[in-house]
């Protein structure tokens, strides 16, 4: 009845479209869906048309209008020859563009001589005029799109320099709260947290075996591990992809999560947002160096083999300053710059009297007072001060040198400039050069002199070595000891985390690069104890 009604009339048949998009505000007059609707009667009206259906789009961005079912099924009923329209509230609610690919809406609408209906006038794509217009009112609403981002983010990016959090409270995390005068604090759920930093610094750092003890996802407890939140730091150093080619979307057109890409060194955010601090900074700091050497040593390991992993991901070749792999079915150990051009020279060490080495030193040598005394020694010499300093001086403007070079690198690889590949082997051209360097600054002697009980306390955690089992041992090292430097079955030194001596903060070595945190920009410092 309803349709022999407005062919008695002779109205003319349309289809509303209604979008609301996640940029604005659901109570606002001028987008929410019943104004939408409201304007668009009154289009019809002024026009003599006849809305005959009503398609809404909800959530949907007006970049990813084409990628929708309901964009998809209003195509399909435009074909039809009774349908001469589409009404819409503005230009914008019908698309966003962002690129070129989004204007193929424009041939479809042409191909089916589809009117676009809006409250100041219709449209024609098959007419000159009605290109033009369309054309430039699609770029001009692409425009305003872009800006409404740029705007937004900057307003929440003052927010979150001035120690503010503008997201919703489900982004906030573990075990942290935000209040609405703007005030951080921890709940209760920390302190499971704090516990879960005491057993990791224990030497406990399998993910899994701690979530399960502490009811965390293991994936959740790896994120809140490296979160500086809980030494009173806000650290922001990833900013959503603002480039067009990063948007993502679901099947049925609606926004996905972004990737997310690393921050200028100029756009990192570091505010101190909580004064009492769950954990002190030199624990997080320590873990951070922990969470590093751990995924340097990975490897399939089980705590009952005795295929000799224990050592595995610690021992350092003491030519080069490479990392020793297992050759041979693991009965010996290798540089692993020794298969690069020009790599290094030194010889395969046998695994196993590798390790009776290192368990001699550990149970029998750095328990003894000679040994130690031998050590102090070592340490001691100043044989050329001057000519030291100014080596060390040159090889840590080397070594900065070289980390500007890696950053550089990967800015080139996010500009999407080189290849995976390309990028990999600039960056291990860069890192064999720091693993040199590193090891020829370990080499020097320290600004201090150590005395004989603080070299006993830096050692004593390693007296448990030999009734320890394989498992245990790898806490051992993972929670002391940061490398183990060894060439031709000899031990030249030992890198141990700095947090064990409570000693002055000069005694520290600098590692960049390979070994630095990722929330720590400084580095970590380690204590290299040489042996020979």
């Amino acid at each position: 009845m309803h349709g022999n009604f407005v062919t008695r009339l002779g109205m003319k048949k349309v289809i509303e479209l209604i979008r609301v998009s996640s940029e604005s505000r659901p109570s606002e007059h001028r987008f929410n869906i019943s104004a939408q609707h409201a304007i668009n009667q009154s289009t019809a009206e002024r026009y003599g048309l006849a809305i005959v259906r009503s398609i809404e789009l909800v959530n949907v961005s007006g970049a990813a209008v084409l990628k929708t079912p309901e964009m998809q099924d209003l195509l399909r009923v435009i074909q039809d020859p009774e349908i001469t329209g589409v009404v819409v509230r503005e230009f914008s609610r019908l698309m966003r563009p962002e690129c070129f690919g989004d204007y193929v809406l424009f041939q479809a609408f042409q191909e089916s001589g589809t009117l676009l209906y809006l409250p100041e006038g219709p449209i024609d794509f098959n007419t000159r005029a009605g290109r033009l217009i369309g054309t430039v009112r699609a770029a001009i609403s692409g425009l305003e799109r872009d800006e409404h981002h740029e705007r937004s983010w900057m307003a929440k990016e003052i927010l979150r320099r001035a120690g503010k959090h503008p997201q919703s409270h489900t982004s906030l995390p573990s075990g942290v709260g935000y209040d609405k005068v703007g005030k951080w604090f921890y709940t209760p759920e920390a302190e499971r947290i704090k516990q879960a930093f005491r057993l990791f610094l224990s030497g406990q750092t399998n993910y899994r075996r701690l979530s399960r003890q502490l009811g965390f996802n293991h994936w959740t407890l790896s994120e809140i591990l490296r979160n500086p939140i809980y030494c009173g730091w806000r650290v922001i150093h990833k900013r959503r992809d603002p480039s067009p080619f990063a948007m993502r979307t679901r099947i049925d057109g609606r926004r996905a999560d972004c990737p997310r890409i690393t921050r200028t060194p100029e756009e990192v955010i570091r505010v101190r947002v909580i004064d009492k601090p769950l954990i002190r900074e030199d624990e997080f700091n320590r873990v951070q160096n922990i969470i590093k050497l751990k995924k340097q040593a990975h490897r399939y390991y089980h705590p009952n083999s005795n295929v000799g992993c224990t050592l595995a991901g610690f021992l350092r070749c003491g030519a080069c300053g490479s990392r020793l792999h297992s050759r041979s079915g693991n009965k010996y150990y290798a540089c692993k710059n020794q298969y690069e051009k020009h790599g290094c020279k030194t010889k395969w060490q046998h695994r196993r009297r590798l390790k009776q080495i290192i368990t001699e030193l550990f149970v029998r040598q750095l328990r003894d007072d000679a040994f130690l005394r031998h050590i102090v020694a070592l340490q001691g010499q100043e044989s050329d001060a001057r000519e030291s300093e100014t080596d060390i001086e040159t090889i840590r403007a080397n070594l900065n040198l070289l980390e500007q070079k890696r950053g550089r690198i990967l800015e080139l690889f996010q500009a999407r400039l080189i290849s995976p590949k390309e990028r990999n082997e600039r960056l291990g051209a860069v890192c064999r050069d720091v693993d040199l360097m590193t090891e020829t600054l370990l080499r020097k002697s320290p600004s201090r002199k150590l005395s004989i009980s603080e070299l006993t306390s830096v050692v004593r955690p390693l007296a448990a070595w030999k009734a320890a089992s394989n498992k245990r041992r790898r806490r051992i090292l993972f929670a002391n000891v940061a490398a183990i430097h060894v060439v031709n079955c000899q031990i030249l030194g030992i890198s141990m985390h700095l947090d064990n001596l409570n000693a002055n903060q000069e005694a520290g070595i600098f590692i960049p690069a390979s070994m630095m945190p990722v929330t720590n920009t400084r580095g970590c410092r380690v204590l290299h104890i040489r042996l020979s």
